[in-house]
């Protein structure tokens, strides 16, 4: 059945901004070749668009050619501003944008460890007054949508931030206090999650549909891209691969901890008790980097092959579960650990991964390392900012 004139219309309104989008500002003649629409076609959508709010004129093209320059046509960035928060236990960062994602302010906020336990109400107020000095910082009367990349399980069916044993309270409420205090859209999604979304996009996956992002930080954790999509499990629980029963913890996890889990194995603390068992002596950092990721810059710099090769191989134990059951074909180490192992440590977990699996898996190196919460935060927000922004209004005959 034929397209009504109006649904066709916003067929090809809808092709045209993504179009803007994705390829930065445009003429009506590049407009034209992109969506294959007439001449006509394209200036009546051209007006369209402008007399709805959502592009307009940015610039000229065609400075060096004869005759009159062609307007370029861009998205209204300032349509609205957006904002994205990388909660941890022991800090918080905040980043505020345009709607196509130009950075206009940022900060971050160490948070006291001893908020993970007692009341919750001074580190949520901390948390929240620091995205609302970054908002103030960065000139928006108001947001429209905020995404968080938090630790811990995302309910699939309300979208909120699940109550789980070993995190701090003040995360789940936080998302509650923003949801009351801001006219804004609140999203809240795992942390590692939202990291795979990032080094898909901007980093180490760009070229992979099928990917598992192995994330090692203070804890660990994954992300399953399969077929260019996230996949988050029944219960939300997809890749909450530190409860996976590996051997060499000396135990196994439980409903309520990981700590006999391959979190026991390649969390931040056990790196750093490697280490120290093979003689290292990590060097300070200057930042809030993990204290195995420290160790691992510091063994790479002093050339300690034993150390590095014990931890490929415990890497290798998670890595080669994953592979066992979702043949993914590339592993992305990401968190802080991953990007300071780099290249030489993701070689060393292939190589040992290709003696525990007889299926072919590549492993790389995370290009964003913890940035990539923040940074993927910010782009699962601003998609659907834009969906729901640029999409053409529905219209009926």
């Amino acid at each position: 059945m034929p397209a009504s004139p109006s649904t066709a219309r916003a067929i090809n309104d809808r092709l045209a901004l993504r179009f803007l989008r994705d390829e930065g500002p445009l003429t009506a003649g590049q407009l034209k070749s992109l969506t294959g629409l007439s001449r006509p076609s394209v200036a009546d959508l051209v007006d369209r668009l402008q007399e709805s709010g959502q592009i307009r004129v940015v610039g000229e093209a065609g400075a060096q050619r004869r005759g009159p320059n062609a307007r370029l046509y861009g998205l209204v960035a300032d349509r609205a501003h957006l904002a994205a928060l990388d909660v941890r236990t022991h800090s918080v960062s905040a980043v505020v944008t345009d709607l196509l994602g130009a950075v206009l302010a940022e900060a971050a906020l160490p948070m006291d460890p001893r908020h993970a336990e007692g009341d919750p109400g001074p580190a949520v107020e901390r948390a929240a007054a620091l995205l609302e000095r970054t908002v103030a910082d960065a000139g928006a009367a108001k947001l429209h949508s905020v995404g968080i990349g938090a630790p811990g399980l995302i309910d699939p069916h309300t979208g909120e931030l699940r109550d789980s044993s070993g995190l701090p309270a003040w995360h789940r409420r936080l998302v509650a206090a923003l949801q009351q205090r801001l006219a804004a859209a609140v999203r809240v999604e795992n942390e590692t999650n939202v990291a795979a979304v990032a080094e898909q996009r901007e980093g180490a996956a760009r070229d992979r549909d099928t990917f598992v992002l192995l994330w090692l930080g203070e804890g660990v954790g994954a992300a399953l891209v399969l077929d260019g999509e996230l996949r988050r499990g029944a219960s939300g629980g997809a890749g909450e691969i530190g409860f996976l029963p590996v051997p060499g913890t000396g135990g196994l996890p439980s409903a309520t901890g990981c700590d006999g889990g391959f979190h026991a194995l390649a969390g931040s603390a056990a790196i750093a008790a490697l280490a120290a068992r093979h003689g290292l002596v990590p060097g300070a950092d200057g930042g809030p980097v993990p204290a195995g990721a420290v160790a691992v810059r510091t063994a790479l710099a002093t050339g300690a092959d034993a150390f590095l090769d014990a931890l490929a191989g415990r890497i290798a134990l998670g890595a080669a579960s994953v592979s066992a059951v979702l043949d993914p074909g590339c592993v992305v180490l990401g968190g802080e650990t991953g990007r300071a192992g780099g290249a030489d440590l993701a070689a060393r977990v292939e190589a040992r991964l290709a003696e525990l699996s007889p299926l072919r898996t590549e492993v790389r190196a995370g290009l964003l390392g913890g940035a990539a919460v923040l940074r993927g935060a910010l782009l699962t927000v601003r998609d659907a900012a834009q969906d729901e922004l640029f999409g053409p209004a529905r219209t009926t005959d």
